[in-house]
């Protein structure tokens, strides 16, 4: 592979803007919840925008929202986890530790009033 001068990743990273949906726990705190949108990924790396910084070291639960549908119409998603190597106010860098794209074949029901 191709380095451009001055690069040290090893992965290729493709710039990619996908809703996403991420999950903080991290040792003694309350778990977190957020939306963000993805700005690049890598096989070992994404890098996504939100509206919170997000702890250095904390693990990091992630759903991004492929723009891919699965048979007739079912959304797929890739499930990320890792950790936050980096975070200021609005940019995440994260390390994968899993990723797996998963198909939601389950269609929610509308709740039903009892009497």
């Amino acid at each position: 592979m191709d380095q451009i001068a001055g690069e040290r990743r090893i992965s290729r990273r493709y710039n990619l803007h996908f809703p996403l949906h991420y999950r903080v726990s991290e040792k003694g705190a309350m778990v977190r919840f957020g939306t963000g949108i993805t700005s690049d990924l890598s096989a070992s790396g994404l890098s996504f925008r939100c509206r919170k910084t997000l702890p250095v070291g904390a693990h990091v639960e992630i759903l991004v929202d492929w723009p891919a549908k699965y048979g007739d119409g079912y959304p797929v998603g890739l499930q990320i986890t890792g950790f936050v190597m980096r975070s200021d106010g609005t940019r995440t860098a994260v390390r994968l530790t899993s990723r797996k794209f998963r198909v939601e074949t389950a269609v929610a029901q509308p709740l039903r009033a009892s009497a």
